[in-house]
């Protein structure tokens, strides 16, 4: 028997095409969804996009038949708009809420079809308690998620003879036997001697060579800047590398992610020239409750948003200032708003990318754990000729109700172009900010 899934309203929000992802099963649509769904249509944010295109689709499809009697999907599948159920429910579960009026629709239909597999599909996790209450089988939407702990590196250790580890050092390649096949593009490996531990090497996994390559090393550093472990050293590799387009780097608070990204690009724009202008951009998500609008012009209402950024860039400023004589002259006198007047800067919120198309641009986006998967694809399908895109964020530091862990943008991101050879993916683990910093992150 075909099952049954009744969908909420926070599933077609955050998936409008959620109706084409459960096969050739039956999709219960209930009316109070459609009423809810309405009142989202006229924002302009990620909901009301999503609820106007859901709209559309449903709109669509009544030129297939009755709603009310069912029109088939593409995949073989059944839609149907239910009206509301009779049955009723517990006096704690008042009947003038949404959430309850589909917990009676669901009852009601188990009632008449008994037999029949119905589950109810939401991303409210107290609802998916209270149908469990009533004996109705509930679960999360989650048709791309990937657990943190299940995702990719991008890194590995492959212990080796010591003569191929000297091999590598001498003839900067070593190509291993079904490199191909037990390698991802780009992936960075450790080298390790079977019989001595301490003598190893570094490099990443090269497709189009199908070999192991070394890793670029930056004698003077970058802006003052050195890799503190093989793990930053690796994202320095993927950030400088001309040929790697998108870069992910994914780690907890303190592992140096942001700052080895403005830094790379820096590097790229300002001193090599490479990239037209550095673009960072992050979204705007508050961290608890949020201070209301802020005074000013759009420069200043963004700059609380945007600290963070100039944080990092003023410490590179001063780190490349204090370095080496070449540092001196780079930093010296320079600052942020010296690299925006010539052009060569440019810091803005998320806010404002759609339809814009970016060419020859390092374009950095911090704290993209916040994004949705639709959002991290309306970012990448920026990308103009010669851009590169780094994407910077960490799963567990999260302040978008709309995803989690799981299910943001960034994790989609790293999963699906894991086998593509113009991207390159680092997660960090070690944390360098300060000792305070790392134990904070371990133990709270």
């Amino acid at each position: 028997m075909r099952k049954a899934f009744i969908l909420d309203t926070n599933v077609l929000l955050f998936d409008p095409n959620a109706i084409f992802k459960f096969g050739n099963n039956d999709i219960i649509i209930p009316i109070v969804v459609v009423e809810e769904i309405d009142r989202f249509k006229r924002e302009m944010s990620e909901n009301g996009r999503h609820a106007r295109l859901f709209s559309r689709l449903i709109d669509g499809m009544r030129e297939g038949g009755e709603l009310s009697k069912g029109v088939k999907l593409p995949n073989g599948g059944m839609l149907t708009v239910e009206l509301g159920g009779d049955t009723p429910l517990p006096i704690e579960l008042q009947m003038d809420k949404a959430d309850n009026r589909i917990l009676a629709l669901a009852i009601t239909l188990k009632k008449e079809q008994p037999k029949r597999p119905i589950s109810f599909v939401t991303k409210d996790v107290n609802l998916r308690i209270k149908a469990d209450a009533l004996g109705i089988a509930a679960e999360d939407y989650e048709p791309s998620s990937v657990e943190p702990e299940q995702l990719f590196s991008g890194t590995g250790t492959l212990s080796v003879d010591a003569h191929l580890v000297d091999e590598f050092y001498m003839n900067k390649r070593l190509a291993y036997p079904e490199a191909s096949r037990l390698f991802k593009p780009n992936q960075y490996l450790i080298l390790k001697d079977s019989a001595n531990p301490n003598h190893t090497a570094m490099g990443r996994y090269s497709k189009e060579l199908d070999c192991i390559v070394p890793i670029y090393k930056p004698a003077e550093g970058l802006w003052g800047i050195f890799p503190k472990n093989a793990e930053q050293a690796f994202a320095i590799d993927a950030l400088m590398n001309d040929e790697i387009k998108l870069v992910s780097l994914v780690g907890k608070a303190g592992t140096g992610k942001t700052l080895m990204a403005i830094a790379a690009g820096l590097a790229k724009t300002v001193d090599e020239g490479v990239f037209h202008r550095l673009l960072v951009s992050r979204p705007v998500f508050p961290l608890g409750k949020d201070i209301g609008f802020l005074p000013g012009d759009i420069e200043e209402k963004l700059n609380p948003w945007m600290q963070p950024i100039y944080d990092n860039i003023d410490f590179l400023f001063g780190t490349s200032a204090s370095g080496s004589a070449k540092g001196q002259r780079r930093g010296a006198g320079r600052g942020t708003q010296e690299l925006m007047n010539q052009g060569l800067l440019q810091i803005e919120p998320l806010t404002y990318i759609r339809g814009r198309s970016i060419p020859n641009q390092y374009l950095i986006v911090d704290e993209s754990q916040n994004l949705t998967p639709h959002e991290i694809k309306t970012i990448i399908t920026r990308a103009g000729n010669d851009t590169k895109i780094v994407l910077t964020g960490d799963s567990f530091q999260i302040d978008n109700p709309y995803v989690d862990s799981a299910n943001n943008g960034l994790v989609y991101l790293v999963d699906r172009f894991k086998d593509e050879s113009i991207s390159a993916h680092v997660t960090l683990t070690r944390g360098e900010r300060s000792k305070l910093s790392e134990l904070a992150s371990n133990l709270l």
